[in-house]
């Protein structure tokens, strides 16, 4: 049929591309969308090709599950989250050996309860980081100084953070 649009995201190797741009320049095909670039058909008007993202190529899984294991292992070392489904991303360069994350519910004045919890342990803070995403937050903190086993009973007792962890 004349006039037609073709899309493959399939195979190059499915399509001719000599016979497709004599087919776009003949306007038996009105357009071709493609996400393989064969260097003949870059740059032909009304042929138009797309990123290939090779979501299931054995290459791609590779490497898929060898950046998880970098977040994860990220996670466990640092308390960096990097494409989470439930928590925000936050990454944050370690300032102090010891680091402090605190999962919770995302509601008003809980960094209040935090701050009290350390003036009243005379805990001092290096840095912070809190992000939110939906009805959860992180919040990541730097420590001048190791924390007590006490201290992170009295932070897991404030009503609405759901896990305290500590990293050294």
């Amino acid at each position: 049929k004349d006039g037609v649009r073709i899309i493959n995201l399939s195979r190059s190797e499915l399509v001719n591309s000599k016979d497709m741009i004599k087919a776009v320049a003949d306007k038996k095909v009105a357009c071709y969308v493609t996400d393989f670039a064969t260097p003949d058909i870059i740059g032909v008007d009304n042929i138009i090709v797309i990123p290939h993202l090779g979501a299931s190529t054995n290459e791609s899984e590779d490497n898929c599950a060898v950046m998880a294991a970098k977040q994860i292992v990220d996670y466990l070392e640092n308390g960096n989250i990097t494409h989470s489904v439930n928590y925000p991303d936050v990454q944050a360069p370690r300032t102090t050996a010891n680091r402090l994350c605190v999962l919770h519910k995302n509601i008003p004045n809980m960094l209040t309860r935090f701050t009290a919890v350390f003036a009243q342990d005379n805990v001092n803070i290096s840095d912070m980081l809190n992000r939110s995403r939906g009805e959860y937050a992180y919040t990541m903190l730097d420590l001048d100084s190791p924390v007590t086993a006490e201290f992170v009973a009295d932070l897991q007792k404030i009503d609405g953070v759901i896990r305290v962890r500590v990293i050294r």
